[in-house]
């Protein structure tokens, strides 16, 4: 990790009615699928976005996790350093190397990691693919701080930061203002794996998890509860299970 530190603005204030009263809002489905191979979730994902254009699904946030896999975003195609070890060094941690149709440069998934995929419509009136990145940032650092954890952002990045080290990923695609992809917590990553990579192809930046920072890891289940209804109140959705 490179030396100082790198200015990180915090949380936004909260809003003066904390989470508003949510009856009549638009209705967010949490699906939890556990642990999903990345290329069937990647098809589940295209499924879901072709159900929620057409109106036959509402709002969803899916909740789960991968096995260990490198993701390459359209920012890092024909950028191959950025993706430090090699083939035969891939295989020896049974690592897939896959080029995945979302923003971004490189990254890691891998158990102990909590991904989000919102496949969220942003009509009418959130058609902004930046306002939805710094919302999905503030859903982000507001977990965090649930948990005892101040990260921030760090101008001109993508991402929630603590210091130089980056606590969660966010890389998103948008099709007809319908969202997919979507972010990737760390809470009790193995963060070694990151070491195979230049994480979002940012070099000098470091990785960092919530059970590095907090010394244990806070159970998952209560990190998907947390997360999942500070995305309804930064989104205005009521959450059904």
């Amino acid at each position: 990790m490179a030396g100082g530190r790198a200015p990180v603005l915090t949380a936004e204030p909260e809003s003066a009615d904390g989470a508003g009263e949510a009856r009549g809002l638009p209705v967010l489905e949490v699906r939890r699928w556990g642990t999903v191979p990345y290329r069937r979730a990647l098809d589940r994902q295209r499924d879901l976005v072709r159900s929620r254009q057409a109106g036959e699904i509402a709002d969803r946030l899916v909740l789960l996790e991968h096995p260990p896999v490198i993701t390459v975003g359209v920012s890092g195609r024909g950028r191959p350093g950025h993706v430090l070890a090699s083939a035969a060094g891939l295989r020896e941690h049974g690592i897939e190397v896959i080029d995945v149709p979302r923003g971004g440069d490189v990254t890691y998934h891998g158990p102990g990691q909590l991904v989000g995929y919102p496949i969220l419509s942003l009509k009418p009136d959130r058609c902004d693919v930046h306002r939805y990145v710094r919302d999905l940032e503030e859903v982000l650092i507001r977990t965090a701080a649930r948990f005892g954890v101040e990260a921030g952002r760090i101008e001109g990045l993508t991402g929630v930061w603590v210091g130089r080290e980056k606590l969660a990923a966010i890389g998103v695609r948008l099709s007809r203002w319908v969202t997919s992809h979507g972010f990737a917590l760390n809470v009790v990553t193995d963060l070694d794996h990151f070491r195979l990579i230049v994480p979002c192809g940012l070099a000098g930046y470091g990785v960092t998890s919530l059970a590095r920072l907090l010394g244990a890891a806070p159970p998952r289940a209560e990190v998907e509860a947390t997360l999942a209804a500070e995305f309804a109140r930064r989104f205005d959705r009521r959450l059904v299970e």
